[in-house]
C-alpha cells in the first residue's frame, strides 16, 4: 500500500489513541509487524506554544517508522502552521489531520468532529495545509456529526479535491461515540467515490474482521485502535492472515505476560518508574483481559508502584495458570 510517496509494507495500520499510542506502545506495534503506526492525537496549539510535553511527543524514532504523527485543531491557521512544524522538525513520514475526535472537549472549539458539519470548510483547510509542506497529508474523519448531518460522501471528496494522499473512515458517527455498529456501509460508498487510498475503521476485532472489511468495502487497508489494548497480536495476525491466509493461534498467558513486561519496560525508559508503572496498570490489566481470576489481578495490580513488584505479581499468577491449567 501507498500514501504518496510513502510505500508501506503492508496496509494495516495501528489508530491513533490518546493516552495510549505513546512511543512504547507504538515501538511494539512496529515490532509486531503493523504497516503504518500513528501517533496519537496531538494539539497544533500545543505544538506551537512549545509545549515541554508536547515536544517530547512529536520525537521520533527511527524504529517506529513508517509513522503518521497526527494534530487536532479548530482553525486553519494553527493548523496549517503546526503541520509546517512537523514537516520540517520531525522523522514524521505522513502528516493526519484528525476530523474525527467525538470528545466535547474537542469539539467545542471546533476541532475534532465538528469539521464535519462542513465540507468547504474541510477542503480549505486541507488545500491550505498540502501546500504548506512536503510530507503526504491525510485526514481521519468520521461518517458525520449525527444521524441528521452525515456528509461522509462530501466531507472525502473535499478531502481529495484538496490534494489530501489518503481518508481514514471510522464509520460511526460523533453521536455515537464509541457505541453502537459502525457502517460499514457508508465507508463501501465513500471508496467507491473517491480515487485516493480509503483506509477503514471500526469493529475489526480479528484478522476475520478486517479480510470482510476489505472485501465488503474494497477499502485500501484497515485501521485497528481498541482490539489491540493488550493485544498487540490482532495486528500480527491481521496482516499474516491478509497476506497468507493462514490464521495465527491467539497468543498463551506466558506470551501475553512477556510481552507485557517488554511493555512495562519501555514505558519506564520513557516516563521513569514512578510514572511508568502506574501507566502500566491500564495495560497489564488489558493483557490479562479473558483470562481466569484477571479481576483479582487487576485490583491487585492498581496499588503496585514499583517494577519489581508488577513483574513479580504477573509472573506468579502466569505460572499458578500454567500449573493448575493443563492446555497451558
Amino acid at each position: 500500500m501507498r500514501i504518496g510517496d510513502v510505500q508501506l509494507e503492508n496496509n494495516v495500520i495501528l489508530a491513533p489513541m490518546a493516552g495510549i499510542n505513546n512511543k512504547a506502545f507504538r515501538v511494539i506495534a512496529r515490532e509486531f509487524g503493523t504497516g503504518l503506526i500513528t501517533t496519537e492525537m496531538i494539539s497544533d496549539k500545543a505544538i506551537l506554544q512549545k509545549n515541554e510535553r508536547t515536544l517530547k511527543m512529536i520525537e521520533i524514532d527511527d524504529n517506529e517508522r513508517p509513522l503518521s504523527l497526527q494534530i487536532f485543531g479548530g482553525e486553519k491557521e494553527s493548523l496549517v502552521e503546526a503541520a509546517k512544524v512537523i514537516d520540517e522538525g520531525t522523522k514524521a513520514d505522513i502528516i493526519d489531520i484528525n476530523m474525527g475526535c467525538p470528545v466535547p472537549k474537542v469539539t467545542k472549539n471546533g476541532a475534532g468532529a465538528k469539521w464535519l458539519l462542513d465540507p468547504l470548510r474541510i477542503e480549505d483547510a486541507i488545500k491550505a495545509i498540502v501546500k504548506a509542506v512536503k510530507k503526504p497529508v491525510t485526514v481521519k474523519m468520521r461518517t458525520g456529526w449525527d444521524a441528521e448531518h452525515i456528509y461522509v460522501i462530501e466531507n472525502a471528496k473535499a478531502v481529495e479535491s484538496a490534494g489530501a494522499s489518503a481518508v481514514i473512515i471510522h464509520g460511526r458517527t460523533r453521536e455515537q461515540m464509541y457505541s453502537g455498529k459502525a457502517d460499514w456501509n457508508l465507508i463501501s460508498k465513500v471508496k467507491a467515490t473517491v480515487k485516493i487510498p480509503v483506509i477503514g475503521n471500526g469493529d475489526i476485532f480479528s484478522p476475520e474482521d478486517a479480510k470482510r472489511m476489505i472485501d465488503q468495502t474494497g477499502v485500501d487497508g484497515v485501521m485497528i485502535g481498541r482490539a489491540a489494548l493488550g493485544n498487540p497480536w490482532i495486528l500480527y495476525r491481521t496482516v499474516k492472515y491478509l497476506t497468507t491466509g493462514i490464521l495465527y493461534p491467539e497468543p498463551t498467558p506466558r506470551e501475553k505476560i512477556d510481552v507485557a513486561f517488554v511493555h512495562l519496560d519501555k514505558l519506564i525508559e520513557l516516563k521513569g518508574e514512578l510514572l511508568g508503572v502506574k501507566e502500566m496498570r491500564k495495560h497489564a490489566g488489558w493483557y490479562l483481559k479473558g483470562l481466569p481470576q484477571a479481576a483479582k489481578v487487576r485490583e491487585m495490580i492498581n496499588k503496585i508502584e514499583s517494577k519489581d513488584e508488577m513483574k513479580q505479581l504477573l509472573m506468579g499468577y502466569v505460572k499458578e495458570l500454567e500449573a493448575n491449567t493443563a492446555i497451558f
